[in-house]
């Protein structure tokens, strides 16, 4: 087995899920779920197809979120994974809608940060072990810092 490490890479104003699904009907369900969620919202699907042709299957609403997200799949090339990129929305306003398509099995991340993927590689395929969202912590929030993250929340509108 070896254990490799993907760096993807996407535009700062692009957010991006990771996910697991079982079935090649997630990604035509997933384009449902985040069409519906908001009328302005931008976004490319990329789904790994694990059997058969074992192709890149895709969709969106984007042709370059598309092609991002296409992209991203084929380099991680995890059976059954999927990698979302989402413009005009933040994860938080459609991860719900994505946990609970019925094909979805698992979420590895849904950030704005840099993303690598941990994969493992046998014979047979790759998989995710795991993902790095961002960078490790420099420190304990301060006085000045809560109020920095309060301030942010309000700016976006998530607090009153």
């Amino acid at each position: 087995m070896d254990i490799k490490v993907i760096a993807l890479e996407k535009p700062e104003d692009v957010n991006i899920i990771i996910g697991q699904a079982h079935f090649i009907k997630a990604v035509e369900d997933l384009y449902e779920a985040l069409a519906c969620s908001s009328t302005s919202i931008k976004f490319g699907i990329g789904f790994c197809e694990s059997s058969g042709p074992c192709l890149v299957r895709s969709e969106g609403n984007d042709e370059a979120l598309k092609k991002m997200a296409e992209s991203s799949a084929f380099r991680i090339g995890a059976g059954h994974s999927f990698v979302i990129m989402l413009r005009d929305a933040f994860p938080i306003n459609v991860l719900n809608a994505v946990k609970n398509v019925q094909e979805v099995c698992s979420v590895y991340c849904a950030t704005a940060n840099s993303v690598e993927i941990l994969l493992a590689e046998t014979e047979q395929g790759k998989g995710i072990l795991g993902v790095i969202d961002g960078s490790k912590p420099r420190g304990i929030e301060a006085d000045k810092d809560i109020k920095a993250r309060k301030d942010l929340l309000r700016k976006f509108k998530y607090k009153l």
